[in-house]
């Protein structure tokens, strides 16, 4: 997956709807999207959009006549992996405590999540 470049926030969005629904026509697409219709992006964008994402090897698709449904060839957690990789890199230079402690700033971790991360931190050393 090295090769495939990070998501822009359109790029994300349909993702985010695929791996929901797991296979979509562009017009199931554009009825999931949040919001109203004015809100929403026009029917050609998100092909387009779903295009670009096959370009990038995210998204795949099978064909019936002149129309396709889409499939995500990249799993979430394999996205969401590849993606905190890169902010750990790049944003806290690779240190783990920097990000931890930034989530922790920000309040978005809670006690719960707190006591899962320890969790998962004396699993990962037990491994």
């Amino acid at each position: 997956m090295s090769k495939n470049p990070l998501l822009t926030p359109l790029e994300l969005k349909v993702m985010n709807i695929l791996w929901k629904l797991k296979k979509a026509f562009v017009k199931e697409i554009r009825e999931q999207w949040d919001g109203t219709d004015e809100d929403k992006p026009a029917y050609n964008t998100i092909s387009t959009t779903v295009r670009i994402l096959e370009t990038k090897e995210y998204v795949g698709h099978q064909a019936f006549g002149r129309t396709h449904q889409y499939f995500p060839k990249v799993s979430r957690f394999a996205y969401q992996k590849r993606l905190m990789g890169n902010i750990l890199e790049n944003a806290f230079s690779g240190s783990t405590t920097n990000l931890v402690s930034a989530l922790i700033d920000n309040q978005k971790v809670s006690e719960e999540d707190l006591k899962e991360i320890e969790e998962l931190i004396k699993k990962g050393k037990e491994e």
